[in-house]
């Protein structure tokens, strides 16, 4: 009995996964005939969509090809019109055209006509002319040619007469006046600049407590005043003055250094070797410093802006520089108004004229470490820190190291004279400028074919005249070297001087 329940469950199962199988592939069956037709249906209402979409895009193209149409008939339109209205003007002027012709036309005829008639005039006063000429020719017992001739030499002489009295007139009149307005220009230009004149001497003077602390200065045989003349580079003098050392040099920064140095040690009262050292190092920054300020007071003073660090600080160094005892940033901020001054009453450029005048000396900062003149040196300066080209000029022209070409660099250099020359600007006494002055124009003097020498610039400069029928060009040349070798061998001066050999000829007469 077991048996066959178990053989009817069996039986019950097969049929029933049967029936599953075969249900579920009726209902597999009936979904995919479901999908498909709404795969059609999908596929049908797709199609439908795009040939709406495909008309109304064709409509839309239409109405668009239409409105373009449109658009391009009425701008062919105007520009027809506008065609139209231009063969009209065209039209019009080339009536105006053929007035004008005709109008011309006429005028041509006009003209020829009164040629025609002139041209007989000038006939008949030629012929005139001829019968006028050879009844002179009678009367005078001349020729045509020699009659003219006469005339002529005559009115020549009476022109050139006339000519050279009124040149001569004119040049003294115009001497005259520039030397009137030259002499109030400087006048005025030097009581509107009322600058202070101290000379400044190369010597420097450091007060001591007492003659005790001479002895430590001097240290152990010698050691610190050694070491102290080694750094500065100055002479220490010690010597029987009460109660001061005198320190000399001529350079006016490296004494000052000094000045500041033993002023350092004194006041600590420690002086030694590593001290001294020290107290250098610190001055030297001192006085850097004050350069650096001096050099922008300068600016300051004068109203020049816009320099380079760089020469602010070469100008700064001009403080401790001298020039015949003479300062040369105090001078050279006198140049600058100077300059300014005579620039405004001649109407040239007084900005310029100042700025020049404030750098005119700006190579005495390092002449001592460059070759050639300081006007040459400050001119190449000025022009590697950016300066003008005319500032650079001013600079380099103003002792003639170049000619001058501009009314500021004749300016500037007169500035720098009026500046040198007042009295107790420079140290150097009129005894021994004189002497100095008498000395070169000997040297030059003695010399073969030297008509005559004149020392100017404050003795920097002497101009020989040689004559020109026992000199030559090549002779003048090795004159101008003999010269300059025979003030460097006998006389002591500062700085350089300038010898220029001149070689001229001249013819001068006067018509009274």
């Amino acid at each position: 009995m077991n048996g066959l329940s178990i053989v009817v469950a069996l039986l019950v199962g097969a049929i029933a996964l049967a029936a599953g199988y075969f249900l579920r592939k009726y209902v597999g069956e009936a979904r995919i005939a479901s999908a498909e037709q709404e795969a059609k249906k999908i596929l049908q209402e797709a199609n439908r969509n795009a040939e709406a979409t495909k008309k109304e895009a064709q409509v839309e193209v239409k109405d668009e090809l239409h409105q373009l149409r449109v658009e391009t008939e009425a701008e062919l339109k105007e520009r027809r019109a506008e065609v139209l209205q231009l063969e009209r003007r065209l039209v019009q002027r080339e009536e105006s055209l053929d007035e004008v012709a005709r109008e011309l036309g006429k005028r041509e005829q006009s003209v020829s006509d009164r040629e025609g008639h002139y041209r007989k005039v000038l006939e008949e006063a030629e012929e005139a002319k001829k019968e006028q000429e050879a009844r002179l020719e009678q009367i005078a017992g001349l020729t045509r040619d020699e009659a003219r001739e006469t005339i002529l030499k005559q009115a020549e002489d009476e022109v050139r007469h006339d000519m050279a009295k009124m040149v001569r007139h004119v040049e003294e009149e115009a001497r005259h006046e520039a030397d009137r307005r030259a002499r109030n220009i400087l006048a005025l230009s030097i009581q509107r600049t009322a600058a202070n004149h101290v000379v400044d001497h190369t010597v420097s003077v450091v007060p001591l407590a007492s003659d005790d602390m001479k002895g430590r200065i001097i240290g152990r045989e010698g050691r610190n005043i050694r070491t102290l003349e080694q750094l500065t580079g100055i002479d220490f003098i010690i010597d029987d003055t009460p109660e001061a050392v005198v320190l000399s040099g001529f350079d006016t920064v490296r004494r000052e250094i000094a000045r500041l140095t033993l002023t350092k040690l004194v006041a600590d009262g420690r002086i030694h070797p590593a001290k001294i050292e020290e107290a250098y190092s610190k001055a030297k920054e001192e006085v850097d410093q004050e350069m650096q300020e001096a050099g922008e007071q300068a600016t300051f003073d004068t109203g020049i802006h816009g320099l380079a660090p760089e020469i602010v600080k070469l100008l700064g160094r001009l403080k401790f520089r001298t020039s015949y005892g003479q300062n040369v940033l105090q001078h050279a901020i006198e140049v600058a108004h100077l300059s300014s001054l005579m620039a405004t009453e001649l109407g040239a450029n007084p900005k310029l004229a100042k700025r020049a005048g404030l750098l005119h000396d700006l190579g005495k900062a390092v002449d001592h470490e460059v070759e050639g003149s300081h006007a040459v040196i400050g001119a190449n300066l000025a022009r590697r820190y950016g300066e003008s080209d005319a500032v650079v000029h001013v600079i380099e022209a103003h002792h003639n190291d170049v000619e001058q070409q501009t009314v500021e660099s004749v300016l500037v250099g007169a500035a720098d004279a009026v500046s040198g020359a007042r009295p107790g600007a420079r140290r150097e006494t009129l005894e021994s400028y004189i002497k100095r002055l008498e000395n070169l124009e000997r040297i030059a003097e003695a010399k073969e074919g030297v008509e005559k020498s004149y020392a100017i610039q404050a003795g920097r400069e002497i101009r020989v005249m040689v004559k020109p029928e026992e000199v030559n060009d090549e002779m003048a040349a090795l004159l101008s070297r003999e010269i300059a070798k025979e003030i460097e061998k006998e006389l002591d001066y500062p700085g350089q001087i300038k010898v220029t050999v001149i070689r001229e000829s001249r013819s001068v007469d006067y018509a009274k």
